[in-house]
């Protein structure tokens, strides 16, 4: 065998397996789009929990909450009361300035924002469920409830 013979062999060899790659790659590329149109990406669902414990914050936070609906109308907004972070959502609960929360709450809650409440607060603080405001949840454990959407749920936790 001569070095030509080498030569040619050695590039017919390559010739052949360049060839055959090529041949594969317009496959792979057109088996990639049929894959992505057989699964649409689905929206990530979203949610946060707010945590309030200072009725103090009340209103930053509605604020904090109607910033977040029109920055992301599908996330799944929940408000997790427990301690003081309670009073705003008694019936007849006003602001410093003598303004209402029930028609901030109303607009939130019309909007799919949902609040909970700690039994545990209300008990220590011998508040009553009729005392509160109108779709406001009572759980167990205000904490516990965090602790669930974040762990279960997946939720981003943010107390402002």
């Amino acid at each position: 065998m001569t070095m030509t013979d080498k030569t040619q062999t050695g590039r017919r060899g390559l010739l052949g397996k360049l060839a055959m790659m090529g041949l594969s790659l317009p496959a792979l590329a057109a088996a990639r789009p049929a894959a992505a149109e057989a699964s649409p990406a689905k929206p990530k669902h979203r949610t946060a929990a707010y945590h309030i414990s200072d009725h103090t914050r009340a209103i930053k936070m509605m604020r904090n909450l109607g910033a977040h609906r029109a920055a992301d109308a599908n996330a799944e907004l929940v408000v997790v009361a427990f301690g003081g972070g309670v009073d705003f959502l008694l019936d007849g609960a006003m602001d410093e300035h003598g303004n209402s929360y029930e028609s901030i709450v109303d607009t939130h809650v019309a909007a799919g924002v949902k609040f909970r409440v700690c039994n545990n607060t209300l008990v220590a603080r011998q508040i009553s469920r009729e005392q509160l405001l109108p779709d406001v949840e009572v759980v167990p454990s205000g904490v516990a409830e965090l602790t669930r959407l974040q762990c279960d749920e997946g939720a981003a936790y943010i107390k402002p």
